[in-house]
């Protein structure tokens, strides 16, 4: 049976070319799968608590004057209680040898609060500074939020870096499958194909694979990720417990593959391109 004159699609080089490309996709896909969800988990962690604070108190002089500062102010807070004893004791003691009658000698008085706008912290701050520490949770959370945002940047970069790798891998191989096939190559220009016909024959083969690669990686990343989210909501506690990935964030996964497909068909017609003005 005779041979087609332009390039074969189960060569070695298309078995590899799948192989890298699914690997390549479903990292990507991971990398930014992850970074979507730890961003998400930021900003609603964020969120959930820039209107809470605490206050603490030591001395029964400011102890009232504190809860009489408070009581005046009912009106800014939707919530504000005291935090009893008992509950310090429960948070602390992990941390503290000694039974609770040891503890309750040290125990400053506390309250929780949330306000109604964040307009009505500063004043209230002021209000409470002479007399006791006053302690917003966001500020207290500034080091996991800060963290959760370096976890996205080195994502970002992880993402970018594969990005790269990509790029490298289409155009290695796009080189790689033209000097295999330089003699049809030199047919095709002799009957007078343009380059632009060569690199769309290239253009098709590339895609195809990339595709069928693309559509593998996304689909054995998805799950995993699906996975790593539960395993974190499993925790129920502290930033973990915030993580996902809302219908925007799907929607920019779903798009992920098929721009690793435009990006591998632009690389492949801009490398054929090059290598065809070099020959001539």
């Amino acid at each position: 049976m005779k041979k087609p004159i332009v390039f074969s699609l189960f060569r070695e080089q298309s078995v590899f070319m799948t192989a890298v490309m699914g690997i390549m996709t479903f990292l990507a896909v991971m990398a930014l799968g992850i970074s979507i969800a730890i961003g998400t988990g930021v900003t609603r962690w964020n969120r959930q608590w820039d209107l809470y604070a605490t206050v603490q108190v030591t001395g029964n002089d400011n102890a009232s004057a504190v809860e009489k500062i408070i009581k005046s102010n009912g009106d800014k807070f939707t919530e504000s209680r005291e935090i009893s004893n008992n509950e310090m004791v429960k948070l602390m003691q992990p941390w503290i040898s000694g039974g609770s009658s040891v503890l309750e000698k040290y125990l400053p008085k506390m309250y929780e609060v949330k306000f109604k706008t964040e307009s009505d912290m500063k004043p209230i701050r002021e209000q409470i500074k002479p007399y006791g520490r006053f302690v917003t949770h966001q500020d207290a959370l500034r080091p996991s939020i800060s963290a959760g945002w370096k976890m996205v940047g080195i994502l970002s970069v992880v993402l970018a870096i594969i990005i790269a790798t990509i790029g490298i891998c289409i155009s290695f191989i796009a080189r790689n499958i033209a000097v295999l096939h330089k003699r049809e190559l030199e047919i095709l220009n002799q009957i007078g194909a343009s380059d632009s016909f060569v690199a769309h024959q290239m253009q098709i083969i590339v895609a195809k694979i990339c595709m069928v690669a693309c559509s593998v990686g996304f689909i054995v990343a998805i799950p995993i990720i699906l996975a790593i989210i539960g395993v974190a909501h499993s925790a129920r506690v502290g930033l973990m417990a915030t993580i996902g990935i809302s219908g925007g964030g799907w929607l920019v996964l779903c798009c992920v593959p098929i721009a690793i497909v435009l990006f591998a068909i632009f690389i492949t017609k801009r490398t054929t391109i090059k290598i065809l003005n070099q020959e001539q």
